[in-house]
């Protein structure tokens, strides 16, 4: 005599604890990679400021005037809702009537790491 076993429909108590264990890993992986962008996105959006500052400075170093002298100077801004240190240095060129604008702005809290850099020139020879 056959005997007809029935087949149950369904999943076993591991089947669903592996499901299980692959889904938490996958949800593990996306939290960590949502951290990870977050982190970029942050650093983006301070180099962009940083950037941004430095424009400013650089501009306004031009503007004040057409041929600024030689020297070094530092100071604080607030720009974006926070507090930047900046250096700007002023330099000779090889030509005599062009100087060389260097702007770098730092996070105030970290004076080793600039966030931005620029270099730009003003002379006699360069107006518009």
């Amino acid at each position: 005599m056959m005997q007809t076993r029935l087949r149950r429909r369904g999943f076993t108590l591991l089947e669903v604890l592996i499901g299980l264990f692959v889904l938490a890993l996958a949800l593990v992986a996306l939290t960590r990679t949502a951290a990870v962008e977050i982190d970029a996105y942050a650093d983006t959006r301070e180099r962009t400021l940083a950037g941004w500052l430095a424009q400013d400075i650089l501009a306004e170093t031009r503007l004040r005037s057409r041929f600024p002298p030689p020297g070094a100077s530092s100071g604080t801004r607030r720009f974006g809702d926070r507090d930047w240190r900046f250096d700007v240095r002023i330099a000779g060129t090889e030509v005599a009537t062009v100087r060389r604008i260097d702007v770098r702005v730092f996070d105030d809290a970290d004076r080793d790491h600039a966030l931005a850099q620029l270099t730009g020139f003003a002379g006699e020879d360069l107006s518009p």
